[in-house]
């Protein structure tokens, strides 16, 4: 391949390993120094040596620049961009006998976790000095912070290269464990519980996803498959007709279910709105935008063995059930929100059950348009959360009730909060106005039953974007308060803010026209479309 003089296993590799590289630069930069240890006396006279102390607050000379944390990123969107040449030349490519591989679900899949990561560490610098500013953050744990960040960049790279289920199933795993830490970052009361329930919650997810693959590998086995290869993609794809019916069929509903969990789909959705509201900010954009479509596209992949297996029947049924449920449950909430960064984590449970919907589709229009969906609500929601983080460095509450006239006292800030919330509310010219467009001609287009699930869908859609327009205007409109902030508050026009910007001018410009981007989501599209 003339384009890749340095092959595709370092570009496989670079999007997990750099990642951990700036992870590991921030714990060394930000290695405690250690102070002479002070000398006591005890009663015989004799100096006793006490144990050296680490200093609390290390100089902030020895941590890297800022920019730094946006290594991760820009090495992501590079190498998906480098490897999206390679996958519309020809086949998929791979490395290590299969353990990588990167097709056009993989490449676009690393430009959206790339795109999210610019504007989620774009914007982590003015966060944590609001933090600290506000009394809540410190030196020691805004270096922990960007640790376990960039730990969780590299395990969802991991998750989307891997070729194998078996190491899809422990990427995720991994993403469950680091942001455990993140969530419980604050070290709060409300924090720690959310971080509990977080880790109960999708360990108990993940417990069933274990339990799918594993069956999965055993109706590999069963069905002839080396023991080598009974985990690997392509090969379960390509003898997907040998399984046993039976267990595959329990497989993939155990899959589905726990990795929805991770997708914060119905039943084991409880965690996400506790989650996303006790996370900092651009954790809770990095969960949402893209933590949430990560989990979702371990489900794209198993769906493809399922209906080759299964027939598109099961797969469509199941995912259309639990897609119509999870929209009425976050519809409900909505009506019913009065804190904005819970409000938002609904809005993802929305937004990722219309994305279910779109797979039980299944047409190459509703796939096209989920992935689509995908790239659109990570880089809208991205901004939303990050914009969240500014508004309580503002104005000190998460209270819906208590933030009025927010365009009047931060317009900049204001303004895009006020645009990303319209790009999630799907109005033109924003990519999710294209998107749910093709999913609503998708399903109307197809047969009678998806025809009659994607108009279940319409009205608890429209309750829920009845309940965020009116949530979000109470914020945004009316004068100023006359009362100062009761926080510490940084200029909201800061450096923090151009990032979302660039975030929702990426997702208006995919949401009129995706240029060079449209061969690769067609591409993506027939990947996951089945045999």
């Amino acid at each position: 391949m003339p384009y890749l003089s340095v092959g595709a296993a370092p570009l496989l590799t670079a999007p997990a390993v750099v990642p951990l590289l700036v992870a590991a630069a921030y714990a060394l930069a930000g290695a405690p120094a250690f102070r002479p240890a002070p000398m006591r006396t005890v009663n015989t006279g004799t100096p006793l040596l006490l144990e050296e102390e680490p200093e609390s607050e290390p100089p902030a000379e020895r941590f890297p620049a800022a920019w730094a944390g946006l290594v991760s990123p820009v090495a992501i969107v590079l190498c998906g961009s480098l490897l999206a040449v390679g996958v519309l030349d020809g086949r998929p490519l791979s490395a290590y006998s299969g353990l990588l591989r990167a097709d056009a679900l993989t490449v676009w899949m690393l430009l959206v976790v790339g795109a999210v990561a610019l504007v989620a560490c774009g914007s982590a610098s003015a966060y944590l000095a609001g933090e600290r500013g506000a009394g809540r953050a410190t030196a020691c744990t805004a270096r922990r912070y960007h640790v376990l960040v960039h730990a969780f960049l590299a395990a969802m790279c991991l998750a989307v290269v891997s070729g194998n289920l078996g190491v899809v199933w422990v990427a995720v795993e991994a993403t469950t464990i680091v942001t455990a830490f993140l969530v419980g970052h604050r070290r709060t009361r409300a924090s720690v519980e959310a971080a509990w329930k977080y880790v109960v919650i999708c360990s108990a997810g993940i417990a069933l996803a274990f339990l799918g693959t594993v069956l999965i590998y055993y109706a590999a086995r069963h069905a002839g498959v080396p023991e080598a290869w009974a985990l690997d993609w392509p090969t379960l794809v390509s003898r997907a007709g040998r399984l046993d019916p039976a267990v595959t069929r329990l497989g993939i509903t155990l899959v589905v279910l726990g990795f929805g969990a991770k997708a914060g789909l119905i039943p084991l959705h409880s965690w996400l709105p506790d989650a996303h509201s006790q996370a900092p900010a651009p954790v809770s954009a990095l969960m949402s935008g893209v933590l949430l479509s990560v989990a979702f596209a371990a489900i794209l992949r198993y769906r493809v063995i399922a209906d080759a297996a299964l027939g598109a029947g099961f797969t469509r049924v199941l995912l259309a059930g639990i897609a119509l449920l999870t929209l009425a449950f976050a519809a409900g909430l909505l009506l019913a929100q009065r804190d904005y960064k819970r409000m938002l984590a609904y809005s993802s449970m929305e937004h990722m059950s219309l994305i279910a919907l779109a797979t039980a589709i299944g047409s190459p229009l509703a796939l096209s348009a989920a992935l689509l969906h995908i790239a659109g609500h990570g880089l809208a929601k991205s901004a939303a959360f990050c914009a969240s983080g500014r508004i309580l460095h503002l104005t000190g509450t998460t209270r819906i009730g208590r933030v009025r006239g927010l365009l009047a006292q931060a317009p900049s800030l204001g303004g895009v909060f006020g645009f990303a919330v319209v790009a999630l509310l799907a109005f033109p010219p924003f990519s999710l106005f294209a998107s749910e467009l093709g999913i609503v001609r998708a399903g109307l287009a197809a047969g009678s039953e998806r025809a009659l699930a994607t108009s279940a869908a319409v009205l608890p859609a429209l309750v829920a974007f009845a309940a965020l327009t009116a949530r979000t205007a109470g914020m945004l409109l009316g004068p100023a308060p006359a009362a100062p902030a009761p926080a510490p508050a940084p200029t909201p026009a800061g450096p923090g803010i151009w990032p979302l910007c660039a975030g929702l001018v990426a997702c208006a410009a995919l949401g009129t026209g995706t240029g060079p981007l449209t061969d690769l989501l067609h591409a993506a599209a027939q990947a996951i479309g089945g045999p």
